[in-house]
Parts: C-alpha cells; structure tokens; sequence
C-alpha cells in the first residue's frame, strides 16, 4: 500500500518540519486528497458505517472546491439561511461540477427545510 499524499501529490514523507522551516511546504501539500477519503469511506463502509462512508465522499467532492465557497455551502445549509430555490440553485450547480452527493444533500435539504418551515422567508 503507497503512502497518502497531500492535495498537491507530495509523499507524506517529504512533508517534515525541517521542510515547513525551509518553505518548501505549501497547503496543497497537506490538504487531504480526494483519493484518501474515498479509501476512508471504504473502510468505514467496510466496517459496517455507511453514514460516515457518505458523508466521507462528499467530502471527497469538495476538495476541489475553494475553501470560502464550501463555508457559503455550509451557511446555505444552515436553517432560515436560504430559500429552496436557493438550495436547489446550489444543488444544479454541484450536479454540474460533478459533484452528485452534495447535490442530492441540497435537494433533499431543500425538501425538509421547506416542509419544516426551516427556509428563510
């Protein structure tokens, strides 16, 4: 089994404090890759845990988005902090991205906050 490596590809190894003191650190090179929660999510499932599974591949889909965009995500999410229509705008726009998971979240949020009167007037 190879090492994981960081967002950037840089082997685990390589990331040393002697390297951080150097500069030759940069964030890509300890943000977590796509691959390494898709391999978590395996073995959560594998060990009987397929919420955790979920919701490590919907983190896997959002890797490859910008740090603020995933906070405006996350305030979206937040009870009377959108319409549905501003849910589902946000889940077509992930669909688009290819990110099917956090799609089906929006939509599904979309459908509880509004049956719940948890959507923002």
């Amino acid at each position: 089994m190879t090492v994981p490596s960081g967002f950037s590809g840089r082997p685990l190894e390589d990331v040393t404090l002697d390297a951080v003191r150097d500069g030759e650190v940069v964030i890509d090179d300890v943000r977590i890759h796509p691959d390494t929660l898709k391999r978590q999510a395996d073995v959560a499932a594998a060990h009987g845990n397929p919420n955790l599974a979920a919701n490590l591949l919907r983190a896997a889909e959002l890797t490859g988005l910008a740090d603020d965009e995933v906070m405006r995500l996350y305030e979206l999410l937040r009870p009377y902090r959108a319409t549905a229509g501003q849910l589902l705008a946000a889940a077509d726009d992930l669909a688009q991205r290819g990110a099917a998971r956090n799609a089906e979240l929006f939509r599904q949020a979309a459908a509880v906050y509004e049956r719940r009167g948890l959507v923002h007037p």
